[in-house]
């Protein structure tokens, strides 16, 4: 009789190598493992060849920083996305791609579950969980981290028992994770939210005094909300944001300190790195300033936060996040132009942007002699712009009548000229 196939998200670290072997002992799957390069520079060959040496029948390998540069990240970056206005959502975003991969890999291979790496303390597993159940309902989804409870020094023990390599770096002190769009930090002295993160906690960004004494200057094109040229160069998303990375990161670009509020409802001190992530978000927000309306400027924050709010809580794929996806799409139409940024020492400051779609009207604005704006019309404006006002005055005359001049009489002084 054929063993149930099981497909597990795989990195080629310890959990999950050390779930490959206890799947099989636990559950008797057989494993298929899937790693995915979504932009931290992983070595696909090495780790699809370490899936098959500790015990999967198959390994996929898939480059996929093109899709979630498209699909995943562009959403984000259109919405200005930031949970409670700091996180980028670095892994929010990688987490539902993975599930859709892995889930259209378990169709094709007939498996009858699903497997992840994640602990039952994070989100992560909220948003894996969420996914699968979204996309392939009929699956079994089976979380070894979770449910095996083993300390850090029983699961190298049963690594060794089991012949299986343990990475060279298993006593990092920090947790990380790591995308396109950014890097995660946990655990360790970061714990402590009084305690400064220490440099070798970094790894995308310069420190102060490291980076250069003179800014760097540079120039984005968007096309519909999208960037599509850095210094004006065309370059597919993925490629600019990692570009970006770089030229962001060697400033000290995008440091980020967070005290968050986890979905599982406790708080954790994170440290992030999203140098691409911040340069563009910025840009971005200011070529919007630059073509929206006034009426969707003030109205959009409110959609980009309940978004920002929906992928940090794994529902990518609910009809929520559809439907505010579609809103935010509609505003890009006229996104459309060129944002100049300077970078230095952990800044990136917008001196310039220029856009055939844009609402600044120079005739408009100006005071010199070029002014086409009707002066005479403002009188009518403010008059029945305030009439509310001057209603609710009006009626309300005899209500705190006392003048502020009568309650600060003590120390008013009056000198008279003779």
């Amino acid at each position: 009789m054929a063993k149930e196939k099981v497909v597990l998200a795989y990195s080629g670290g310890l959990d999950t190598s050390v779930a490959i072997k206890w799947l099989q002992d636990k559950y008797e799957y057989d494993v298929i493992a899937v790693a995915l390069d979504v932009g931290e520079g992983k070595d696909l060959d090495f780790v699809q060849k370490k899936a098959l040496q500790v015990g999967a029948i198959k390994s996929y390998c898939i480059d996929a920083k093109a899709l979630l540069a498209e699909e995943y990240v562009l959403p984000a970056l259109q919405a200005n996305a930031l949970y409670e206005g700091k996180y980028p959502l670095i892994s929010a975003l990688s987490r539902p791609l993975i599930a859709k991969i892995l889930t259209e890999i378990a169709h094709k291979e007939g498996a009858s579950a699903i497997a992840h790496g994640c602990t039952g303390k994070g989100n992560d597993q909220v948003r894996f969980d969420v996914a699968f159940t979204a996309l392939a309902p009929e699956l079994k989804i089976v979380a070894p981290v979770r449910e095996w409870a083993m300390s850090r020094e029983e699961e190298i023990a049963y690594a060794q028992q089991n012949g299986i390599a343990i990475p060279i770096d298993v006593d990092n002190p920090f947790s990380i994770d790591q995308n396109l769009w950014g890097r995660s930090n946990e655990c360790g002295v970061l714990e402590d939210p009084w305690a400064t993160p220490p440099e070798e906690a970094f790894d995308l960004t310069a420190s102060l005094k490291d980076a250069p004494d003179e800014p760097e200057t540079l120039e984005i094109t968007f096309a519909a909300g999208k960037p599509v040229a850095l210094n004006g160069e065309s370059l597919p998303l993925d490629e600019l944001i990692l570009q970006l990375n770089k030229l962001a990161g060697a400033h000290g670009v995008g440091r980020i300190d967070h005290v968050e509020n986890r979905l599982v409802g406790i708080k954790s001190r994170e440290i992030y790195e999203a140098p691409a992530a911040v340069t563009l978000i910025a840009a971005h927000q200011e070529l919007e300033a630059l073509t929206l309306t006034r009426e969707v400027a003030e109205f959009k924050p409110i959609i980009e936060q309940k978004l920002s709010q929906a992928i940090y809580y794994g529902l990518w794929y609910s009809p929520l996040t559809s439907a505010l996806k579609s809103f935010i799409s509609e505003t890009q139409k006229t996104v459309s132009g060129k944002v100049r940024l300077q970078l230095y020492k952990g800044h990136v400051q917008v001196t310039g942007r220029v856009s055939e779609q844009s609402l600044y009207q120079m005739d408009l604005a100006t005071y010199t002699k070029e002014d086409s704006f009707d002066h005479d019309a403002a009188l009518g404006f403010i008059k029945l712009w305030g009439l509310p006002t001057e209603v609710h005055a009006k009626v309300n005359q005899n209500e705190n009548k006392q003048s502020l001049l009568e309650k600060a009489k003590p120390d008013v002084k009056e000198t008279v000229q003779s």
